[in-house]
């Protein structure tokens, strides 16, 4: 725990805004819910207009403000042209039958790095499940002696759903096929020699290893190029899942020679509810050259040149754009696409990345002078109204989420500060029974409403003293 004038000055006002300065916010260029929007506040309220403080890009991303000139613009294309846009836009703008394809340098140096050589790695389709099953199809090819999956214990729900599926459908038993890998005892993160002991010792049957990248209920960020390392080593094939991770944490997955890997963009990616999600595939497995593999075709993924000629052959688009199958949502697909402008605008995910460890550093630094917290060994058996921090403190195993489990656990304390929050505006995100994830985002948060959660944090578990 902080000393006494450390934590003073760390709560200090001035000390938020100097950071602030040093790493000034993209919030403007984002719509943020208000007092008022969020039915906080009345109309004739003298904070109705005041902005929420939002810690939830976890979970939702904010819309950027020129999204909604975006959709505007494909909304009035078809109201105007109708299927005519699909080949032609008077407006300057991408006509539909090519509207993904600007996305793929955008998207690039977000999961390959900014100098990102193959950026036909990388594609936007379907949704995230969706494009897990997909991927599987492809990669999962089980034997009689190599046939198992290896993830972490408590991935999120889709994920364990389409493991069991996918080994259903290979007729194998869900008990026997799944090694859902569990922390230690007392412990809420897995420890990465623990994921490399089970790679070694079972490696010879595991088929796939597949874990998130950034786990969604602790904010583990998992040491992707050791544990790939380790997979191949195995002859395993190893992908991930990106959720938490793409547009959060820089990521080279070329480099680190990861097979595949699946992604969302409503979170960190700010595309909107639902929105499109994407692929990663190395190249190595669709080069000229490489043996076919199985997949799930659709005539999105077939050659553009002859795509509309309807062939019955199948002719895949070298590289992740070959896995496409239908042609995407226009909405969705630029949504994605300004949000990704931003990145630019920013300087990239490197320096972005920057400014969210400055926010996080300062959360935890924050939570930990708190005397309310406690560390994580005791918590399970403290009886006094408190929290502890589930999410690694080490900067290099986390994002931007910090998990907050409270205690006595089962007790609804939770709960209690959750709606505490809200009601003062400030929008985290609840996993019962006992845990709330903030994310401060690297784009629109500040270092001053890290402060003012806290001390929000604070001030209702001082209240129930």
């Amino acid at each position: 725990m902080a000393s006494c004038t450390a934590a003073a000055s760390l709560r200090s006002r001035a000390y938020a805004l100097a950071l602030d300065s040093k790493y000034p916010s993209y919030a403007d260029s984002f719509n943020i819910p208000t007092l008022l929007s969020l039915n906080l506040a009345q109309a004739d309220d003298a904070n109705a207009s005041k902005s929420s403080t939002y810690f939830c890009g976890n979970s939702l991303g904010l819309m950027p403000k020129a999204t909604r000139r975006a959709v505007t613009a494909e909304l009035d294309a078809w109201s105007d042209q109708g299927v005519v846009s699909h080949f032609r836009r008077p407006d300057g703008r991408e006509p539909w039958v090519s509207i993904d394809d600007p996305v793929q340098p955008l998207l690039a140096p977000l999961l390959l790095g900014a100098n990102a050589a193959s950026p036909a790695e990388v594609a936007i389709m379907n949704t995230l499940t969706g494009n897990l099953h997909t991927m599987l199809s492809a990669f999962y090819k089980p034997n009689a002696t190599r046939y198992k999956i290896l993830y972490e214990a408590k991935a999120f729900p889709s994920d364990t759903y389409a493991f069991q599926g996918q080994v259903k459908l290979h007729g194998f038993d869900i008990d026997d096929a799944l090694i859902p890998l569990a922390p230690r005892a007392g412990e809420y993160t897995l420890r990465t020699e623990d994921i490399l002991k089970t790679i070694e010792e079972q490696g010879d049957q595991i088929a796939v290893v597949l874990f998130s990248a950034i786990q969604f209920y602790t904010g583990q960020f998992f040491d992707i190029e050791t544990i790939t390392r380790a997979g191949k080593a195995k002859n395993c094939i190893v992908g991930w899942d990106l959720a938490h991770a793409a547009g959060n944490v820089p990521l080279r997955l070329h480099d680190w020679d990861v097979d595949f890997a699946v992604f969302c963009s409503y979170k960190y990616l700010n595309s909107g509810p639902g929105g499109i999600g994407g692929i990663y595939v190395h190249e190595r497995h669709t080069k000229p050259g490489a043996a076919a593999l199985p997949r799930l075709a659709g005539w999105w993924g077939n050659n553009p040149a002859t795509r509309f000629q309807m062939l019955d052959e199948f002719d895949p688009i070298p590289g992740a754009a070959g896995f496409r199958m239908s042609n995407p949502s226009v909405l969705n697909t630029v949504c994605i696409r300004t949000s990704l402008e931003l990145f630019d605008l920013a300087g990239g995910i490197e320096a972005l990345r920057e400014r969210s460890l400055s926010l996080t550093n300062y959360l935890f630094a924050l939570l930990e002078s708190s005397p309310h917290y406690q560390p994580a060994s005791i918590a399970e058996t403290n009886q006094k109204f408190g929290f502890t921090i589930i999410t690694p403190k080490d900067p290099a195993q986390r994002g931007a989420q910090l998990s907050l489990l409270f205690f006595p656990l089962g007790l609804g304390l939770m709960q209690k500060v959750f709606d505490h929050l809200e009601k003062l505006g400030i929008i985290g995100d609840e996993r019962r029974p006992d845990v709330i994830r903030l994310s401060p985002n690297h784009f629109y948060n500040t270092h001053e409403e890290v402060l003012a959660v806290v001390e929000a944090i604070d001030e209702v578990l001082n209240s129930l003293e």
